[in-house]
């Protein structure tokens, strides 16, 4: 079995976060960067698990310059087997879609697994692009994988219950939380992962089909409003004028 796990860096939930140039691009002072959660809890652990089931490697693709380099080791040090670094600055959706299929298209790989989405940019497009791109078919949201053979069976929650999918391979999915538990890496994996091949890829031409017209930042949170409770009639007021429903 040959599984490719898409990675992206992204901004450690901690991180303060702020934009530089009237809003346009996202600063990185100060940043500490992590592997997506959703690459990497679910997509790559699920993908390790098959592979130390049924046998066969795990790889893992990203798109990005040597800054990512730190966070293609942490996949690695978890326990992939190589990995492969498209070298090239992320731009938009399609243009990373556009570097993995590129890639993936010789490589014969059985399951191509992402992460549901990115928690930077929520944007959840790029395993069904890669499966278009492609012509394999996709599945979304996935929350359970086994695999007999050639023949694949999928969970998805939908509404009031649990959908249950068969797909053949090769094809791509996105994992979803249920997929697979987090894995610490331990010093044994830490050490190996210095040694394990990170293949260093040229980018293909492709101008990205979108651009970011500004990032805003939401409204501060404003302090708590304390209510006696008997004065009902004052609740009821700043419930009616002043609350939010998000």
């Amino acid at each position: 079995m040959k599984l490719l796990v898409c990675i992206s860096k992204v901004p450690d939930t901690t991180s303060k976060i702020n934009f530089v140039d009237n809003n346009t691009k996202f600063d990185e002072n100060g940043v500490q960067y992590i592997v997506n959660p959703y690459d990497e809890w679910y997509a790559l652990v699920r993908a390790l698990e098959l592979v130390e089931s049924n046998g066969g490697s795990v790889t893992t693709i990203t798109v990005g310059t040597t800054a990512d380099d730190p966070t293609i080791r942490k996949a690695l040090a978890i326990g992939a087997n190589d990995a492969v670094r498209i070298d090239a600055e992320p731009t938009d959706a399609y243009f990373v879609a556009k570097q993995i299929a590129e890639y993936a298209k010789n490589e014969n790989y059985d399951i191509i697994l992402t992460g549901k989405e990115t928690i930077n940019y929520n944007g959840a497009q790029i395993g069904g692009m890669i499966a278009e791109m492609l012509d394999i078919p996709f599945v979304s949201l996935a929350t359970k994988l086994d695999v007999n053979g050639n023949t694949a069976t999928l969970e998805r929650d939908v509404k009031g219950g649990v959908e249950v999918i068969e797909v053949n391979t090769p094809f791509a999915l996105s994992a979803a939380k249920g997929m697979a538990e987090q894995r610490i890496p331990n010093m044994r994996g830490i050490m190996a992962a210095r040694t394990k091949p990170l293949n260093v890829v040229s980018p293909v031409e492709q101008d990205a089909l979108s651009s970011v017209v500004k990032f805003e930042l939401p409204d501060a949170k404003s302090g708590c409003k304390y209510i006696e409770p008997e004065n009902m009639d004052e609740l009821v007021e700043l419930l009616h004028n002043e609350s939010k429903v998000l």
